[in-house]
């Protein structure tokens, strides 16, 4: 599905578009970083409530198609600027994490 798709079904806000055409394939749920990295599928949507730059050198290892911040969470500004210097796609959505999946899905 296209970036566009997946902000309107989680009813989410683009805080950066790095590659507004790219296909999102997929998806992981979680917060524990090392997970993340060695189970993310390349391509899919990221749903976690981390909100630190970490999540990016997370994002950019795992090759992860966008992150997509739950539950209100806003990224902290070195968040969102390493997001931007490494072309990593972040949206954010009020939806608690569960129902976000099942909106994706």
């Amino acid at each position: 599905m296209k970036l566009e798709e997946l902000v309107k079904r989680l009813d989410a806000e683009v805080l950066n578009a790095a590659e507004p055409l790219r296909e999102i394939e997929g998806g992981y749920c979680g917060d524990f970083l090392s997970f993340v990295m060695s189970r993310a599928p390349e391509g899919s949507a990221w749903f976690t409530v981390m909100s630190n730059v970490n999540v990016i050198a997370v994002a950019v290892l795992a090759e992860v198609g966008a992150v997509v911040l739950c539950e209100g969470v806003r990224p902290d500004p070195a968040m969102l600027e390493k997001a931007r210097s490494e072309n990593i796609t972040v949206i954010a959505t009020k939806l608690p994490a569960f129902e976000a999946v099942l909106r994706y899905n």
